[in-house]
C-alpha cells in the first residue's frame, strides 16, 4: 500500500469553550495531507467556521495545538499566518480600491516585496485581469468571491481555506470556482473547504470530515465514506401492484410504495452476497413479476444526514 502523502496541518487536542460556558470544539483531531483538497461538513453551528479561525489565528484555542507547514500557530503566529490563505464567506472588501490596489496591499500586509509578476498571475487564474482597473463596488457578486480569492493568494500560502466558497452564487459560477480550485491544487496549494453543499464535497473532495456539536464524527477518504456507509438499493417496477408484502419475503429489507407498484430492496454495498438472486428467484416463485428493474447508490448526502443524526 502506498504511504499517504505527508501530512500538512496537524491539529491535536483542540477545544474551543467561549465565555458563555459554550463548547464550540471538543478535542478535535485532524491531519491534513499536503496536495489534498478537504472537505469539512456539518450543519450549521457544528465548530466549522471556529476551526478554521483557530488555525488562521483569528479566535484563540481553550486547548490543543496546530502546526501549519512546520509552524505552531502560537509560537510562531507569523510564520504560521504566511503559510496561510483565507476566504471568509462574508463579501467585505475595500469598496472604492481597484482590483489591482487591493490584491497587491494583501501582498504587503504580509511583509511580501512587491511583485506585479505574481498578482497578474493570479489574477489572470481567476479571470479579473481584464477587471485589474475596475473599482471593486461595481462588480457582482461573483467576481467579489473571486478577488476575495485573489486577496488570499496574494501571499503566496501553501494552505488556502475556502470558508463556504460557493455561498449565493449561481451553478454556473459555482462550477466555475470548482475547476478553479482543481487548477488551484494542481498547482501545488493544499485547500481546506467548508460547505453546506453536499454535491460540492462529492464533486471536489479527495477525503471528507464530518463535524457536529464541535466533535470529529468521521474522517474518510470519500470513496471510502461512500462504499462504507453507503447502501445499494434496487427498485422493481411491479406488472401489478400487491396490497401488501407476502409472508415469504416479509422479513427481507423491502418497501412497498403506497400505490403498491413499486417494490424497493436495500442491501449493503460492503456484503459478500447482495441476495438479488435470491430475491428475484421468490418473487418468481410467488409469481410476482417486474416490468423494469434499476439499481442506485445512496448520494453523500443520504450518509451525511445519518452521520449527522446518529444512532436513534
Amino acid at each position: 500500500m502506498p504511504d499517504a502523502p505527508p501530512s500538512i496541518v496537524t491539529i491535536t487536542g483542540l477545544s474551543k469553550t467561549y465565555a458563555s460556558g459554550f463548547c464550540a470544539l471538543k478535542h478535535v483531531d485532524l491531519t491534513i495531507r499536503r496536495g489534498e483538497i478537504f472537505a469539512l461538513l456539518g450543519p450549521n453551528g457544528a465548530g466549522k467556521t471556529t476551526l478554521i479561525n483557530i488555525i488562521c489565528g483569528i479566535v484563540n484555542a481553550s486547548g490543543g495545538t496546530v502546526v501549519a507547514d512546520g509552524h505552531d500557530i502560537v509560537r510562531e503566529a507569523r510564520a504560521a499566518r504566511s503559510k496561510i490563505g483565507l476566504v471568509p464567506q462574508e463579501l467585505s472588501t475595500d469598496a472604492f480600491e481597484t482590483v489591482w490596489a487591493t490584491v497587491s496591499f494583501s501582498r504587503g500586509l504580509y511583509g511580501k516585496p512587491a511583485s506585479p509578476s505574481h498578482v497578474e498571475k493570479v489574477l489572470r487564474a481567476l479571470s479579473l485581469w481584464d477587471k485589474k482597473g475596475a473599482k471593486i463596488m461595481t462588480l457582482s457578486g461573483g467576481m467579489k468571491r473571486r478577488v476575495l480569492i485573489a486577496k488570499a493568494l496574494s501571499h503566496e500560502p501553501t494552505i488556502l481555506f475556502l470558508d463556504e466558497p460557493t455561498a449565493g452564487v449561481d451553478v454556473e459560477l459555482r462550477h466555475d470556482m470548482w475547476k478553479m480550485v482543481r487548477e488551484l491544487r494542481e498547482s501545488g496549494v493544499t485547500i481546506i473547504l467548508t460547505t453546506h453543499y453536499i454535491e460540492e464535497a462529492q464533486e471536489m473532495a479527495d477525503r471528507i470530515g464530518v463535524i457536529n456539536k464541535g466533535e470529529l464524527v468521521v474522517v474518510e477518504d470519500k470513496d471510502v465514506l461512500m462504499r462504507k456507509l453507503g447502501k445499494r438499493q434496487l427498485t422493481l417496477q411491479l406488472q401489478h401492484a400487491l396490497d401488501r408484502l407476502p409472508e415469504a419475503i416479509a422479513s427481507l429489507p423491502l418497501e412497498l410504495s403506497k400505490d403498491g407498484h413499486v417494490l424497493t430492496y436495500t442491501f449493503d454495498v460492503q456484503g459478500e452476497h447482495t441476495g438479488i438472486a435470491q430475491l428475484l428467484k421468490q418473487l418468481g416463485e410467488l409469481g410476482i413479476d417486474f416490468k423494469d428493474l434499476h439499481s442506485s447508490e445512496s448520494s453523500l448526502e443520504e450518509i451525511f444526514v445519518s452521520l449527522v443524526k446518529g444512532p436513534r
